[in-house]
């Protein structure tokens, strides 16, 4: 066959039709099984910070103009617990999501870090069992513990929840994002709007605080447990 700039086009167009059918079929497969994985994972963070529970009934909000979802559970018909899915992107590396759970009076029973992609061997170590963060909040009201303008803090900045060792910005990402859940988990109960939870240092402070860490770095060390480990005194 002659070529042309007519049977090239055909030809080219035939390759990203069939490529564009092959895209769409693998999507169709895959949707569901995503889907599924996704709520198995929800199912299974629920269990791990609610107390025993039948069902739960789940409501969107927004707090600090991010996205955060409130599961609350019931048993026998009586409200169990509080599950809240909350965020904050103030990570050293951007997003840390929690799944954080409240008794009906608003004692911490558990918290669950769903994603995080902090340094290894550091900012890592929230998601570890009986870690520094998890020990000062788990199996205590956010009301009793001594608040920074009425919100949770590391020792660092006022508080009294122990921070990660040489991990402060990992430390306060993950103090910021269970303040959220408490606004969602008082909104919930009360049926009024949640307030504003952003906690500790200011944003700008703590940006000024990450820029140091990765100047100290770039002098002393190298590598991301260097450029970490800078965060501290």
């Amino acid at each position: 066959m002659k070529s042309t700039l007519l049977n090239m086009t055909a030809v080219l167009f035939g390759i990203t039709l069939v490529a564009s059918a092959g895209v769409g079929v693998v999507n169709m497969i895959t949707v569901e099984p995503i889907a599924a994985a996704k709520a198995a994972a929800t199912t299974a963070a629920l269990s791990e910070v609610l107390p025993p529970f039948d069902e739960t009934a789940t409501e969107q909000m927004t707090i600090d103009e991010l996205p955060i979802t409130v599961y609350t559970a019931t048993k026998s018909g009586e409200v169990a617990g509080y599950a809240v899915e909350s965020m904050t992107k103030q990570g050293f590396n951007g997003v840390v999501r929690l799944m954080v759970g409240f008794t009906p009076e608003g004692t911490i029973y558990n918290v669950n870090v769903l994603e995080q992609a902090e340094t290894p061997g550091l900012g890592t170590k929230m998601a570890e069992e009986g870690n520094p963060l998890l020990r000062s909040v788990k199996g205590q009201n956010p009301a009793d513990k001594k608040l920074v303008d009425g919100r949770l803090a590391v020792t660092k900045d006022g508080g009294d929840v122990d921070a990660l060792t040489a991990a402060t910005i990992s430390s306060r990402a993950y103090i910021d994002a269970i303040n959220r859940a408490w606004s969602a988990y008082r909104s919930a109960v009360s049926g009024e709007a949640p307030a504003d939870a952003a906690s500790g240092a200011s944003k700008s402070e703590w940006k000024a605080e990450e820029g140091a860490a990765a100047t100290d770095t770039d002098s002393t060390s190298t590598g991301a447990d260097a450029q970490e480990g800078g965060q501290d005194e």
